[in-house]
């Protein structure tokens, strides 16, 4: 983590809408601790309920003092088209 500026995370949505956590959770909270300052973006999919996993894992970040560098990808199931077209917007803005 500390050789990076900007860090692009993905996840799905699992259970009652929690980042999948045998492998997923683990590694990130295993970053948190280095994300202060950090450009960070967020992208993931779901399969039931509204998305809120998404809003609890922004505020996570916001709290661990990363910068958001732009709108989180969410999408329901597969990607559609908006979602790539945004997916591609986010690997934009990450670049920066």
């Amino acid at each position: 983590m500390d050789a990076y500026d900007a860090i692009a995370f993905g996840c799905p949505s699992m259970g009652s809408e929690q980042l999948e956590e045998s492998g997923f959770e683990p590694m990130f909270a295993s970053c948190e601790g280095k994300l202060g300052g950090k450009k960070i973006a967020l992208f993931g999919s779901y399969g039931w309920g509204d998305g809120e996993w998404m809003r609890n894992w922004e505020e996570t970040c916001r709290s661990d003092g990363a910068v958001l560098a732009c709108e989180s990808v969410i999408c329901n199931n597969a990607p559609n088209d908006e979602a790539e077209v945004d997916c591609k917007a986010l690997g934009a803005a990450i670049a920066v």
